[in-house]
């Protein structure tokens, strides 16, 4: 881990500068993915801790009630994570060699001392970034780009109406594009941000892929297509299961996936899928638990605001940083059952991470090749 971080670390200088340099570790990166994942399914042993990813939910605080979430309601309510022990988890978490830091929530721009975080962070050399709902960006945007931040994500649930009654707030869409204009007008492409589309019934609709694709290109913001869940804890299937899809949903999932691919070949910088992945999305989304790919969580450690820490979203709790520091938890006998448990599927198997895990695959690969 401290040697693909310190690999990492040397070469930035020269793949910041050179896509084809970072489309080439990119490509090196996936093909050791497949390498491995082939090997681990015959040699299971293979599959040891590899934390690369840190999420950390900061606050359970959330000015949004969007019908598929639970922040902000009755999912660990009013719990935060405090200044020093978000601290010490940065400094276990450069120690340890991680290399993507992720701060969301809830709704991260609620949290006090998230500019000190952030301050804290890029001092230290992370790479981080941060995922909003975009109410608060106009407000915050600036102090947060003093203390380093260039790289935001954004939840989207449709454009207009359609998002405001996902968020259940009047007029919530157009504060979200203001906030989206202001960072684009005042900082230009010195912020990277993306659009976190979520993929749902009420979403699953050509309007609603043509309405995000010109939201994108106006304000060159990249797509990055994430699916309804069914097992994450804190997120929920509507109260009657409305935003679920439902077996006789798979045409209308199809014509959109079969639009994304389209709109990919135009501008293939504004979908961040691999067109792989895109064709998978059918059956990710109408198999559910059923399709059993290999789970690339032993790479990842969710953070709660409650701190407990956990190898993933779901399952395989390792502690609290309230008790101990992560340092601590990591690389123990439960650490690595999780992980061997994790890639073998003894767990809810929900499809987080299924483009990475769909095209690391070589099965799928081939299967959802054209």
């Amino acid at each position: 881990m401290k040697v693909r971080s310190f690999l990492l670390d040397w070469l930035e200088p020269m793949y910041e500068r050179n896509p084809r340099l970072r489309h080439a570790l990119w490509l090196a990166d996936r093909h050791l993915d497949r390498v491995k994942s082939t090997a681990a399914s015959v040699f299971p042993q293979l599959i040891r801790p590899e934390p690369r990813s840190l999420f950390i939910s900061l606050t359970a605080n959330c000015n949004l009630r969007c019908q598929g979430c639970r922040y902000g309601r009755d999912f660990m309510p009013g719990h935060q994570l405090p200044w020093s022990i978000l601290r010490d988890l940065l400094d276990d978490a450069k120690a340890l060699g991680f290399n993507r830091v992720r701060f969301y929530g809830g709704e991260p721009l609620l949290h006090k001392d998230l500019p000190r975080l952030v301050a804290y962070a890029s001092k230290l050399g992370l790479r981080y970034w941060i995922t909003t709902n975009g109410m608060l960006l106009k407000e915050t945007i600036d102090e947060l780009f003093d203390a380093g931040l260039r790289r935001i994500t954004i939840g989207f649930y449709g454009v207009g109406e359609d998002y405001n009654r996902y968020v259940q707030r009047r007029d919530r869409f157009a504060r979200l594009e203001a906030g989206v204009a202001y960072v684009r007008e005042r900082y230009g492409m010195n912020v990277s941000m993306g659009l976190d589309w979520l993929l749902m019934r009420p979403t699953c609709s050509l309007s609603s892929v043509h309405e995000t694709w010109r939201f994108a290109e106006c304000y060159q913001v990249p797509i990055q297509v994430n699916l309804i869940h069914y097992s994450l804890p804190y997120f929920s299937e509507g109260k009657d299961r409305e935003l679920q899809f439902r077996p006789d949903d798979r045409p209308a999932i199809e014509r959109v996936v079969a639009e994304l691919i389209r709109l990919k070949t135009i501008r293939p910088e504004l979908i961040v899928q691999h067109p792989i992945a895109l064709r998978a999305i059918p059956d990710w989304l109408t198999k559910g638990p059923n399709m059993r790919l290999p789970c690339h969580s032993y790479r990842l450690i969710w953070v709660g605001p409650d701190g407990t820490v956990q190898m993933c979203y779901v399952t395989f709790k390792l502690g609290n940083l309230h008790d101990k520091r992560l340092a601590e938890m990591l690389y123990t006998p439960a650490h690595r059952q999780a992980a061997r448990d994790a890639f073998a599927l003894n767990c809810p198997n929900c499809h987080c991470g299924y483009d990475k895990r769909t095209v690391s695959h070589a099965p799928s690969r081939r299967l959802y090749a054209r």
